[in-house]
């Protein structure tokens, strides 16, 4: 059953006392907006998401310790809310809209723009809703006449069906170089070219089998065993070589892990 418009469940998070004051202020003006939770740091808005699963998070991008990107980084994809980004700084307003925010508040902003981002806010999560509603009456149509994409026994996937206008393409696991991110969209990339196909990366991560393949990066996953160089960045980022000419980012979070597995 899809979500009642007309309350809707929030977690911000901001360093500054006053700028909490405010958000709180003009949330609470809102008659549909529950507050759930409060918090003064990246690491408390991750804790404060997966406990209370709220359907909006606004962040501030620049905080001690974890960012609000990293917040964004470290949410899997089954529990992350709707976003909103208030920041000071106009320069990760592109990076902002790259993690699919759904909006960008600059501080000063006043009422108005803050209302604005609100209604943009509730409005994604009223789709997102019927969407969810959508899909699962298309896929619980869909797997009675379609085989699981998993392999024997719930295991991990051996074979991935591609839908297309005309007919499907079959992908084995074991064709898959690396994969990336291409907005609603993931491309497979394989030793016969490259397929588009309709899936989050996150579904992507749990069908493969995780002894092969490794999520580096919310925009890529990468065949462990090609990989041919690990560099680290600036900032604690990195990225990989796979072949001899595709370099694929590593984030931040998942740069140590990555690190351990090849050494």
């Amino acid at each position: 059953m899809s979500e009642k418009r007309g309350h809707f469940t929030v977690v911000f998070a901001d360093d500054e006392p006053m700028a909490r004051l405010s958000l709180r202020a003009l949330l609470e003006r809102d008659p549909e907006i529950e507050v759930l939770a409060e918090c003064c740091n990246g690491l408390e808005a991750v804790k404060a998401v997966r406990e209370h699963a709220p359907q909006i998070l606004f962040l501030d991008i620049q905080m001690p310790g974890m960012g609000g990107f990293d917040v964004v980084e470290f949410l899997e994809d089954s529990v992350r809310p709707v976003i909103v980004f208030a920041t000071a700084f106009d320069k990760y307003a592109l990076e902002a809209f790259d993690v699919s925010a759904v909006d960008y508040l600059l501080k000063p902003f006043d009422d108005d723009r803050f209302a604005k981002a609100l209604s943009r806010a509730k409005d994604r999560v009223s789709k997102k809703a019927e969407a969810s509603d959508e899909v699962a009456d298309l896929l619980s149509n869909y797997s009675k006449t379609i085989p699981s994409q998993q392999g024997e026994e719930g295991g991990a996937a051996t074979r991935l069906r591609i839908m297309r206008e005309g007919g499907m393409d079959l992908i084995e696991t074991s064709e898959i170089l690396w994969i990336e991110a291409a907005d609603q969209y993931v491309e497979l990339h394989t030793g016969r070219g490259v397929f588009l196909m309709r899936e989050s990366m996150g579904n992507l991560e749990r069908m493969l089998d995780p002894e092969v393949f490794q999520r580096i990066h919310r925009s890529a996953i990468v065949r462990i065993g090609l990989i041919q160089t690990l560099e680290r960045q600036s900032g604690g980022t990195g990225r990989v070589l796979v072949g001899e000419e595709s370099w694929l980012p590593v984030s931040r979070s998942r740069y140590a892990s990555l690190k351990a597995r090849l050494s």
